[in-house]
């Protein structure tokens, strides 16, 4: 594929996200899919599967993405994403697989936020 129709396969996947709509979301992953979350060392395979974790994960509210970084080329794309219920905040970096333009492999990183160690303070300016 080439890379704008990998870039609007992932676009495509972070609306649906963004609706909330976790079957519709399922729907643009391929029948061999496979999401892998590296820091907790779990792999969710299959669309319903996929659906049923967002359907039934604990939230405080309805989801909102936010994506901020969208790269993508021929063999497929990465972003970043800012995700919230209302009550929490978490950022995820996500890199995506694809084929016959349907999203087959997920790599997703949940970095959690830390203190700023004190002593890099002369060198270092704080951003949000």
């Amino acid at each position: 594929m080439s890379r704008e129709e990998n870039r609007q396969a992932v676009e495509r996947f972070w609306r649906a996200m963004g609706d909330n709509d976790w079957p519709g979301a399922g729907r643009l992953l391929h029948d061999d899919f496979a999401l892998d979350w590296p820091q907790s060392g779990e792999r969710i395979r299959g669309r319903d599967n996929f659906a049923a974790v967002n359907a039934h994960y604990p939230a405080a509210g309805r989801w909102r993405f936010t994506l901020h970084r969208l790269v993508a080329d021929e063999r497929g794309a990465a972003s970043e994403v800012v995700v919230t219920d209302g009550a929490r905040l978490d950022r995820a970096i996500t890199f995506f697989e694809l084929r016959d333009g349907l999203i087959r492999r997920m790599i997703e990183y949940w970095p959690e936020p830390f203190a700023p160690a004190p002593w890099r303070a002369p060198w270092v300016e704080r951003i949000e």
